[in-house]
């Protein structure tokens, strides 16, 4: 008796990596995420690799964490894997201070963020069932406009 295993949460075409704790503003970690969204995984590492960000060697481990889960954990095949998503999280954030004039302190939050990496294998087949659609569609006529009120008659013009 033990505990049950949970249902897979990815699809059968996916893997997934995690870095956690990187000591870096989760703003800061989701410019080098925004650089490899959506791209192919040769592509993304390519850009990793010559990036001028101090936490894109983070960012590119993690890439390679999940290649090499969807390689040997489900199958995949590496040429044809695709960035699906690079989601940025928040994580620890230290409290520190600077002391300050006339016995204040200064507050520093030192943020800490995590990352996780989808990668999906993305096949290429031509759709040739498509039909192609003739012509555009028609944009509807927008109709009369509605009918105003009559100004009102000042008082003058009543009597």
């Amino acid at each position: 008796m033990g505990k049950q295993t949970r249902a897979r949460v990815l699809g059968d075409h996916q893997a997934m990596a995690v870095a956690r704790n990187i000591r870096v503003s989760p703003r800061k970690l989701n410019l080098v995420a925004q650089q490899i969204r959506g791209k192919k995984v040769e592509r993304a590492l390519n850009e990793l690799t010559f990036s001028e960000k101090r936490i894109a060697g983070v960012v590119k481990k993690a890439l390679q964490s999940a290649i090499a889960n969807a390689e040997n954990n489900h199958d995949l095949d590496v040429d044809d894997l695709v960035v699906k998503e690079a989601v940025v999280g928040k994580n620890l954030l230290l409290r520190r201070f600077h002391p300050r004039a006339r016995g204040n302190a200064g507050g520093i939050e030192k943020f800490f963020s995590q990352i996780t990496i989808v990668v999906e294998e993305a096949r290429e087949e031509k759709k040739e069932d498509a039909k192609p659609v003739k012509g555009k569609a028609k944009a509807k006529p927008a109709g009369k406009a509605p009918a105003r009120k009559p100004a009102a008659k000042s008082k003058k013009e009543a009597a």
